[in-house]
């Protein structure tokens, strides 16, 4: 009984700190709209204009593009040689690359023994 008793003093002395604490933890950390929740949001709206800023920048190096190509039917042969490796009759293109795929592997045992038999 003594133990009630001294806990609901110790409420009563310090209800206004108590209750201002648990404020401050439902609001700051535990509400749907709590200062945790809103710097999230702040720090992804952030990172969703980079992110817009970023595809302005190809779309305007698209357009660009796009533009010169309608314009002048030699930049359509520049891109077709650069990209995509295509050729006159009387040329021969070599294609150095230090793209890793694109090197010799080491085979593995079942590669192997595939091909002895």
């Amino acid at each position: 009984m003594e133990k009630g008793l001294s806990i609901f003093r110790f409420i009563s002395r310090y209800k206004y700190l108590i209750t201002f604490v648990l404020g401050t933890v439902y609001v700051g950390f535990l509400d749907e709209n709590s200062a945790y929740h809103c710097a999230m949001l702040k720090y992804e709206n952030y990172d969703l204009k980079k992110e817009i800023e970023l595809y302005e920048k190809r779309y305007k190096n698209d357009s660009r593009q796009l533009h010169a190509l309608e314009r002048d039917p030699k930049n359509i042969e520049k891109v077709a040689r650069e990209r995509y490796f295509m050729k006159a009759d009387d040329e021969d293109i070599y294609v150095l690359s230090t793209d890793p795929r694109t090197s010799a592997e080491p085979m593995t045992q079942e590669q192997q023994n595939e091909s002895t038999d």
